[in-house]
């Protein structure tokens, strides 16, 4: 299914410039009919009791720092789409509630989500911080997490990341019209020594099942030596990957995974775009 609409997630408060010009990029090669941008930010949090007193002040001028911050935001993202041919909307919310959950409810408006991976912040500060773990989770949606340091998606060569599992099934299947895209893709499965006969014919089925698709695609396996997530990056930089496609293995937060070192670099150490479904 060609998806008709990309939804943005911007951080306020820091440059999303590049990530904006990735994604007014990739708008017009998948050729979405609109584009949100969101974002959202918590207002400060009190707590105390008793006699605990804050002023008012305070917290009028964090409110003045959200607006002024989501404001720049909202003109950073129309200023990327000048001329491009989508339709725009903006979105925002300033609320105590995760802003995880908040964007997690507006994907229903949208196929796809942009956003960069993980901040390395203080786990306390929530005003800004979105796990990019609670979107996989959540949005019940594809996320595309940037390389914070590419402006622009490079599909020269791309790597799915095999298992034999539903998640892998889904992301294969949800990646689709980046992968018509795609100069060349490589199924990568990484398995145990015994195990590598049936993963030839795993990835077998695959690689014919994107060839079906018109999907430029071979296989690959290794041999498992202990750290697939070492292997899976050393293999996606020998490949010139531009983009890794995987499936997100988890419940409750993606860092208790059975796989949670495959996933964890996929989110939080990007050195590569990395596609992932849930």
């Amino acid at each position: 299914m060609t998806p008709s609409a990309l939804m943005i997630h911007l951080t306020p408060g820091q440059s999303n410039e590049k990530l904006l010009q990735l994604g007014a990029d990739l708008a017009e090669r998948l050729k979405v009919s609109q584009v949100v941008g969101i974002a959202g930010c918590q207002p400060v949090q009190v707590y105390g009791e008793g006699s605990f007193y804050v002023s008012g002040d305070i917290l009028d001028l964090d409110r003045a720092e959200i607006d002024k911050e989501l404001g720049e935001a909202e003109a950073a993202f129309r200023a990327a789409f000048v001329g491009k041919p989508a339709r725009l909307e903006w979105r925002s919310t300033v609320d105590y509630r995760l802003i995880a959950d908040y964007i997690a409810n507006e994907m229903r408006a949208a196929d796809l989500l942009l956003t960069m991976p993980e901040q390395e912040v203080s786990v306390l500060d929530t005003s800004r911080r979105v796990l990019v773990a609670d979107l996989v989770l959540r949005t019940g949606r594809p996320i595309l997490v940037a390389n914070p340091e590419v402006s622009k998606l490079d599909l020269d060569n791309v790597v799915v990341g095999w298992k034999e599992s539903r998640e892998a099934r889904r992301a294969l299947h949800d990646a689709l019209p980046l992968l018509a895209l795609a100069g060349r893709v490589t199924v990568l499965e990484i398995a145990a020594e015994e195990d590598m006969p049936e993963a030839r014919r795993r990835v077998g089925d695959v690689v014919s099942w994107l060839m079906g698709h018109d999907i430029a695609a071979s296989g690959r396996t290794t041999v498992s030596r202990g750290n697939d997530a070492a292997e899976l990056a050393a293999q996606a930089e020998e490949l010139k990957a531009g983009l890794l496609v995987g499936g997100a293995y988890g419940h409750n937060r993606l860092r208790e995974l059975v796989l949670g070192g495959v996933t964890r670099d996929l989110l939080l150490k990007p050195a590569r775009c990395s596609f992932i479904s849930h």
